[in-house]
């Protein structure tokens, strides 16, 4: 729990440090792991620790489509939204990796607000970034092909994981993107034959 300061996206006093501290726990989860269901009521806002989170949205027909990820020092907006408001989850958070989580209970959240400077502009920076993150799904699903959108997603799970090679299915892939699985291993295969991907089994490695 000592790191947690060195862990945040921001310079945080030592008071504020051992506020959360002692305000928040902490869990591991495994990758895949539901950390937070659509329609859950908010009782705790989630920091990463170490590993990653997805954050899916689910339409009528029950299709998914990523919305971006949190990173170790981060936090999840539409948490703080939805905890503060007292409204249930619009979103589904899923462990990417290996991933420790501080919890920190919305009242405390609401008190940290209050008291810490710091704290409120965390939030602030975060929303930005959110909200910068949201406007790159829509100009990629209004504008960029899928074969482009599966590029980006390869390369930005590449950047998480910090290696090349990849552990995912070509379903969770789609549920992602979207879009149905066998259009996804269709561009897998085409991007293999194109050198840019070497197919494995649930792996795929970046060659380019």
């Amino acid at each position: 729990m000592d790191n947690i300061a060195e862990t945040l996206e921001f310079k945080s006093s030592p008071a504020l440090r051992e506020k959360l501290i002692s305000y928040g726990t902490t869990k591991k989860f495994n990758a895949g792991d539901v950390i937070l269901n659509e329609n859950a009521y908010i009782r705790s806002i989630p920091i990463v620790l170490s590993g990653s989170i997805r954050v899916m949205r689910n339409d009528d027909e029950g299709r998914e489509i990523l919305l971006y990820y949190i990173k170790s020092g981060e936090s999840c907006i539409m948490s703080f939204l939805g905890g503060i408001h007292q409204d249930t989850s619009k979103v589904r958070a899923v462990a990417e990796d290996e991933t420790e989580i501080l919890f920190v209970p919305v009242d405390k959240v609401i008190t940290l607000i209050r008291e810490h400077d710091d704290w409120l502009d965390f939030i602030f920076r975060l929303y930005h970034k959110r909200f910068e993150e949201l406007l790159e799904v829509v100009n990629a699903v209004a504008f960029k092909k899928i074969d482009e959108r599966l590029i980006l997603l390869l390369q930005k799970k590449a950047e998480l994981s910090k290696s090349k090679t990849i552990t995912v299915t070509h379903e969770q892939l789609a549920n992602e993107l979207g879009t149905a699985r066998v259009v996804v291993s269709r561009l897998l295969k085409q991007l293999e034959v194109d050198g840019r991907v070497e197919l494995g089994r649930n792996k795929i490695t970046l060659l380019q």
